[in-house]
């Protein structure tokens, strides 16, 4: 009596289930050709398994490929770029400052038959991946690098990711950190301190100017000392400024040497 074990000849049944297929396609032709003829686009492959095994010579596509009917499955992959949101993540942030950070992947399979035979759902798994690198590398960050260094954290985030996904079969084209969303009172005391600091800079601004403008009153006084006609002559410019704003005002200029005598006679006295 002929023992057969197929868990013990493993070689033996696929080739005889091979050879019966193949049977079963040549005495159907030309119907089995509806069965045998299968198309992929320009940006897709098709990744094929006979009995279970990964049949040799890479994906097929782009175009048209043959599978044998009954022991031949096949699995469609895009190798266009997919781009996906990653969830706000409330994140810790190194000096304990809660953050809602968001981010978009842009990512693309590299290798068709590693994102199949490595991974159940390559897409699922970056995106479960990536909210948790998100998280990791905005924890190790202050509040104020979050905020400015936004370019340098999106490099990292991708860097970490396309290192981890390349077993994957998918590489990590771009993470873009969209927005940090504060707490309202954190905006409030934020809004407070860059006023306060506005205001003191304003202060600053306004003693340097009035410090440059005594420095030029005291040079202009100096001129005006060493030529006594010069403060005549501003006194005349000043008395036709006013007159230009006010036409009804009658002014009659005095001369200011009438003055020094009894400037001098005052202070005699007063000794």
């Amino acid at each position: 009596m002929l023992n057969f074990n197929v868990t013990e000849n493993p070689a033996f049944c696929t080739q005889f289930l091979t050879a019966f297929s193949v049977f079963l396609l040549i005495t159907s032709l030309p119907f089995s050709l509806f069965f045998c003829i299968k198309v992929v686009q320009e940006y897709e492959r098709a990744v094929i398994f006979r009995l279970g095994r990964l049949v040799s010579g890479g994906a097929r596509g782009p175009g048209i490929f043959f599978i044998i009917p009954c022991i031949d499955t096949y699995s469609k992959v895009d190798l266009r770029t997919v781009s996906f949101d990653v969830p706000p993540q409330e994140i810790l942030s190194k000096d304990s400052v809660t953050v809602a950070v968001d981010a978009v992947v842009y990512f693309r399979i590299s290798n068709a038959i590693a994102s199949v035979s490595n991974v159940e759902d390559y897409a699922r798994s970056t995106r479960l991946l990536a909210a948790t690198t998100l998280r990791n590398v905005l924890g190790t960050k202050n509040l104020s690098e979050i905020l400015s260094e936004r370019e340098s954290i999106s490099h990292m985030i991708q860097s970490s990711l396309d290192e981890a996904t390349d077993s994957w079969g998918v590489k990590v084209e771009r993470v873009e950190v969209k927005d940090a969303r504060l707490p309202f009172q954190l905006q409030r005391a934020m809004a407070a301190e860059a006023e306060a600091t506005r205001e003191a800079r304003a202060k600053v601004i306004a003693a340097e100017g009035e410090q440059r403008a005594s420095r030029a009153l005291k040079e202009a006084a100096e001129v005006i000392m060493a030529s006594p006609a010069a403060l005549q002559l501003r006194y005349l410019q000043t008395l036709s400024s006013i007159a230009a704003e006010k036409n009804s005002t009658i002014v009659f200029p005095v001369p200011m040497e009438l003055f020094r005598g009894f400037t001098v006679g005052s202070v005699t006295n007063e000794i």
